[in-house]
């Protein structure tokens, strides 16, 4: 399916109360989008890139309680996962939109992030947009720093944090508001995502 942009409905889902009714929800609602988005896109980064890449749909199949807060489709070059490897997402909270890079914890590809990030961070600074937001955690709603405020000394907290906290992680990338993605059609939505990604392929391309 092609992909028609998102509406009220897929945002309320993430407030449908308990794991199987939100879950149902999300499979009926939001995946198929999610699917359109990840068809889309994936080309696009495979070429930007010079490799295939692949979507990956969010299924939350470690989840036996809690329903999930936000659900998403990520990229990487593996075909099989992504939590291992530096990737880009896409996803949906109940409040917002997010467009991101992303390490997270299970990635052995944090210490050349941070490494590389030290030895380019004049250049980075320089290359990503002011608005873009940075976090250290994954699973919370909003950036923590907004990157216009990010000084040297934030940014070396974070590298030391990636090089020695095993749990360590790290984001960048744009929030929109929930009223801003529904106004938005389709095509407005994915030439949005695709020029996110462009802007944080500096970060991609110093993770290995």
């Amino acid at each position: 399916m092609s992909f028609t942009g998102f509406d009220i409905a897929d945002f309320d889902v993430l407030n449908v109360h308990g794991l199987d009714p939100r879950m149902a929800a999300i499979l009926t609602t939001v995946r198929p989008k999610l699917t359109a988005i990840g068809e889309h896109i994936a080309p696009f980064l495979s070429a930007k890139l010079g490799q295939p890449i692949y979507p990956h749909v969010a299924r939350h199949a470690r989840r036996t309680v809690n329903p999930p807060d936000d659900t998403w489709v990520a990229f990487s070059t593996n075909p099989r996962g992504y939590k291992a490897l530096p990737h880009f997402q896409v996803g949906i909270w109940s409040t917002h939109a997010y467009i991101d890079f992303a390490i997270i914890y299970e990635s052995q590809n944090k210490t050349v992030f941070a490494d590389n990030l030290a030895k380019q961070l004049t250049a980075i600074k320089q290359q990503i947009p002011a608005n873009y937001t940075w976090s250290l955690d994954h699973t919370k709603p909003h950036g923590e720093h907004v990157h216009h405020n990010m000084s040297d000394e934030l940014f070396n907290e974070y590298i030391e944090k990636l090089k020695t906290v095993k749990k360590s992680e790290i984001t960048c990338g744009i929030e929109l508001d929930k009223n801003t993605v529904i106004n938005m059609d389709g095509q407005q939505f994915l030439q949005k995502i695709e020029d996110t990604f462009e802007r944080l392929l500096p970060l991609y391309r110093i993770s290995f």
